[in-house]
């Protein structure tokens, strides 16, 4: 799993592109419950939420990584609760310097 996450991490590196996936990622997540309440607004969230995030490649300028692997469309929302969970101090963000840096 670290190695998807550092592949999805990769492909998006531009803020533009993470703001789009903030709102597009959750959108879609939630359609996919408002399905069998509202169809209508299920349907316009999911459409909206995936609009956003081809504007966000669109702006990082690379193709999503599902069209590589659809595992990453299960990556994305776990990628997001993650970033979610570290902004808050739920977990500790892994950086390249915590990862190469031993305490003796």
């Amino acid at each position: 799993m670290p190695s998807f996450m550092e592949e999805y991490k990769a492909k998006h590196q531009h803020p533009l592109n993470r703001l789009m996936h903030n709102f597009g990622i959750p959108m879609i997540v939630i359609s996919l419950s408002l399905v069998f309440v509202n169809w209508r607004w299920a349907l316009a969230l999911f459409v909206i939420g995936w609009i956003l995030q081809f504007i966000g490649h669109a702006i990082e300028g690379n193709q999503p990584a599902f069209f590589h692997n659809p595992v990453y469309l299960l990556i994305g929302p776990l990628w997001l609760l993650r970033r979610a969970a570290s902004a808050v101090g739920l977990v500790k963000s892994a950086t390249p310097q915590a990862a190469t840096k031993r305490t003796p």
